[in-house]
């Protein structure tokens, strides 16, 4: 298969888009033979599923290959289990962003403080508390995305700008990689996953932590001192940047297993 292609096949061979579908009834489809989207519309007959039942099954893949033709991803945040959510990373890899915050503290009504987000089209902006950090600029930088990939995004990112900026989170997909990363074996913090990797970060950075990233907030927000907001940005741009190679590892790790039809 093209690698180009593995995409299409990644996407159309999950059958938890379909109701009452979960892994299980997933498994038993695929070792019956009934490996894509295609496969299942072709057959006049699916073992354990009524003729009327699988009229409307077939509707409904019909429908998604219509929102995922016409590059609608919102769709599937209402049909597809968060956990299958990576699936549609390479199909809309170009529209991907990936977020992550700083805050004054670590609960969830603390002040954020900054918003870092990457984005491969070159769209990528380092939002600061008191400067440019607001409703509008969050959305204006998240115009466009189709995916949102972080690391822990689902407990405390997401959450906390939801809490602090409503509305301004485009509904879209979202790729949780602390998630990914166990289920490929990678296991702690973003930090703790980057040494694994092999990924090194820029030695002014190396060491730092969120606590010292709070501590750095507050010598900003107390003295002005310049050095301490563009190491906190720094710190920032790594995490964000970071989880670029970590989302192609997770992803072409499950891609691997999902075309193995012997899953």
């Amino acid at each position: 298969m093209n690698p180009g292609e593995c995409w299409w096949v990644v996407i159309r061979r999950t059958f938890q888009i379909l109701p009452s579908v979960g892994r299980g009834k997933e498994r038993n489809l695929w070792k019956n033979g009934v490996s894509t989207w295609d496969d299942f519309m072709s057959l006049g007959k699916v073992k354990g599923i009524s003729a009327e039942r699988k009229a409307g099954l077939d509707r409904h893949i019909e429908r998604a290959e219509t929102f995922l033709d016409k590059g609608n991803t919102e769709y599937f945040c209402k049909i597809l289990p968060s956990v299958e959510h990576w699936r549609l990373y390479d199909r809309f890899r170009s529209d991907t962003a990936f977020l992550d915050i700083e805050t004054d503290g670590r609960s969830a009504y603390s002040n954020v403080t900054v918003v870092g987000i990457h984005r491969m089209d070159g769209r990528g902006r380092t939002l600061v508390r008191g400067q440019d950090l607001n409703a509008a600029s969050v959305k204006e930088a998240l115009e466009g995305v189709k995916l949102l990939v972080t690391f822990n995004g689902s407990s405390f990112d997401l959450p906390i700008l939801e809490y602090h900026f409503p509305l301004t989170l485009p509904r879209v997909p979202h790729f949780d990689l602390l998630h990914g990363c166990r289920r490929v074996g990678l296991r702690g913090g973003l930090k703790t996953v980057e040494k694994q990797m092999g990924i090194a970060r820029a030695r002014e950075v190396e060491c730092m932590t969120g606590e010292e990233a709070v501590y750095l907030w507050r010598a900003w927000e107390r003295s002005g001192r310049e050095n301490a907001l563009r190491m906190l940005k720094r710190y920032n741009e790594e995490d964000t940047v970071n989880l670029e190679p970590i989302a192609e590892h997770v992803y072409t790790t499950l891609q691997e297993r999902t075309l193995d039809l012997d899953v």
